[in-house]
């Protein structure tokens, strides 16, 4: 069962630094910058809770993607970011 939260946080996590990647469509480079160090940092903290068997890893990808919402959010109504 673990190995499936295993799998599924991974799949997960990869769809989405792919939106993270992909979001210098919108946003400034160094925003992107941040967003992809952010992306790495929160992976580290999947891979440690893997190590440690627990299933907050679940919850790694639901912190990234909000995180993406928030600041896409933030960026296109604050700082004008967008077309």
């Amino acid at each position: 069962m673990f190995v499936a939260a295993v799998v599924i946080a991974a799949i997960a996590q990869l769809v989405v630094g792919y939106f993270y990647l992909v979001s210098g469509l919108v946003a400034p480079i160094g925003a992107v910058a941040l967003f992809l160090v952010w992306w790495l940092a929160l992976t580290l903290v999947g891979v440690l809770l893997m190590t440690r068997r627990s299933y907050l890893l679940l919850l790694v990808p639901v912190v990234a993607v909000t995180t993406w919402f928030g600041v896409m959010w933030f960026g296109g109504a604050v700082l004008g970011w967008g077309a």
